[in-house]
Order: C-alpha cells, then sequence, then structure tokens
C-alpha cells in the first residue's frame, strides 16, 4: 500500500469519525433535552462542538494512519513503531476531552446549573486536551516515518 493511498484511508477515517461524533452529540442531547434545546446549544457553541469533533477526526486520522505505517514496512520486515502501551496512551489522550461532552449531559440528573456555570470553560478544557492529543500522536506519525524511511533506506 502506497503512503498517499494510506493517507486517503486515514483521511477517510477522521471524516467519519467527524461526522459520528457530531451524531452523538445531536443523538444524545436531543434525547436528553429535545430537539429545539439541541439546536439552541449547537447555534451557541457551533465553533467548539466543529472543534472539537474536528480535533476529533484529525486524531482518528493520525492514528489510523500510523497504525497502517506500521503495519505496512518494506521487504525486510514491519517494525512496529509504537509500542502497546504508547498506542493506549495515545488514545487516551485523545480522548479524555471528551469528559467536557459528557458534563453537560450528566447535568441532566441535577448538575445543570453547575454545569451551566462552567460550560465554556469545560469546552475550552476540552480543546486544550485536544491539541495535545493532535500534537501527541503527530510527533508518533513523524518518528515512525522517520524509523520507516531509514529500514527503507537499509534494505
Amino acid at each position: 500500500m502506497t503512503s498517499h493511498t494510506m493517507a486517503m484511508k486515514a483521511g477517510g477515517a477522521g471524516i467519519l469519525a467527524f461526522g459520528l461524533l457530531l451524531g452523538v452529540y445531536f443523538g444524545v442531547l436531543t434525547l436528553v433535552s429535545g430537539w429545539e434545546f439541541t439546536l439552541d446549544q449547537f447555534a451557541t457553541f457551533w465553533h467548539f462542538t466543529v472543534a472539537l469533533a474536528a480535533g476529533f477526526g484529525v486524531q482518528v486520522g493520525l492514528y489510523t494512519y500510523l497504525r497502517r505505517l506500521t503495519r505496512h514496512g518494506d521487504a525486510a520486515g514491519k517494525v512496529a513503531a509504537v509500542s502497546g502501551g504508547t498506542s493506549t496512551a495515545a488514545m487516551i489522550s485523545c480522548c479524555t476531552h471528551y469528559l467536557a461532552n459528557v458534563l453537560p449531559v450528566l447535568g441532566a440528573t441535577g448538575l445543570v446549573a453547575l454545569v451551566g456555570q462552567y460550560q465554556v470553560g469545560l469546552f475550552w478544557v476540552g480543546l486544550a486536551f485536544n491539541l495535545a492529543g493532535v500534537l501527541y500522536i503527530s510527533s508518533k506519525v513523524v518518528r515512525a516515518s522517520r524509523h520507516m524511511a531509514q529500514m527503507a533506506q537499509q534494505a
């Protein structure tokens, strides 16, 4: 598989993740609070919601590319650029910011005022974790790409 094909498939996975996350957002919020509330929340916070979903899509795309890169080495053998522990840490770092999205749902059980008061702050925390996840996975992709290029030169 060429690097162009791997990048296209990873991009598709990222776009799918972006769409699925927005679908989950609209689905959960509609079930919990109704369609009008969902539309009002999205209209008010669309820039945060879209940024979080886009960041998640980028992370999924990078992670997919990284996984494909480490599975498709040259003829000399496949090289694991990232251990299972590091891969797990990357996925944890890219998903922890979704606590900011879960907390408003928990508000339906009595924390509405508390969460409403800190909602924008929670979005900013989510975006910070999102950026950290993108940077972390990007560094692993760069490291793996360099390693694979070195292996290709030695073959």
